[in-house]
């Protein structure tokens, strides 16, 4: 069943998913999964530069004329999609760059202003994130941290059961090596966002 493509000011509800047996293992199970996302560009932090048409992200080093709005990130270079999850969804990302990446999913309600944890992916109670760069990965979680010891390739999945309350992390190659899964129960839509180092570039891949 395809995920929520509403605006994100208005979640969409959503029918139950089939029951299922077993969780997706193939990179053909996932992709039953996939959900086509976008950029909002009202969330954007003034360093980020978006392209391809709300599928590409990019941090400056001087800032990008965007107007004021609520939910822009004032300090963190941090940009969330359109669209809200509450289902059985899957995306993936491609990444390059030293500058490292932040691939995650958080609460509509997390902070916006300033450069404290509450506005940071991973670093809450109302985000989830995997760090990568091009020598380590880690997940966070509310200020902790889990090393990852598998290689993080330079295209990542992400599969999330809402219901099931599982989000799980893929290293994206001819084969799915799972990276990080966490386990807990969801209270509201999940928006995917990510954190882009400077020197590093972040595109949502099209399937």
């Amino acid at each position: 069943m395809m995920c929520l493509t509403c605006p994100p000011s208005i979640p969409a509800a959503r029918d139950p998913d089939p029951p299922s047996s077993s969780e997706p293992r193939t990179r053909a199970d996932f992709l039953q999964y996939y959900n086509d996302l976008s950029l909002d560009l009202n969330t954007a932090n003034s360093y980020l530069c978006i392209t391809d048409g709300r599928r590409g992200v990019t941090t400056r080093s001087e800032p990008q004329p965007y107007p004021d709005h609520p939910d822009r990130f004032t300090s963190w270079a941090q940009v969330l999609c359109r669209a809200g999850m509450a289902g059985r969804c899957y995306w993936e990302v491609e990444w390059t760059g030293n500058g490292g990446v932040s691939i995650g999913v958080c609460y509509k309600s997390m902070s916006r202003t300033g450069g404290g944890s509450d506005c940071k992916l991973g670093h809450n109670a109302r985000s989830w994130s995997l760090d990568c760069s091009p020598t380590a990965c880690s997940f966070q979680h509310n200020k902790e941290s889990v090393a990852v010891g598998a290689a993080c390739s330079s295209r990542v999945g992400v599969y999330l059961d809402f219901r099931g309350g599982t989000l799980c992390f893929y290293s994206v190659s001819d084969s799915m090596v799972l990276l990080h899964k966490a386990k807990t129960t969801f209270a509201q839509p999940l928006y995917p966002g990510f954190w882009v180092g400077l020197g590093s570039t972040l595109k949502l891949c099209s399937l």
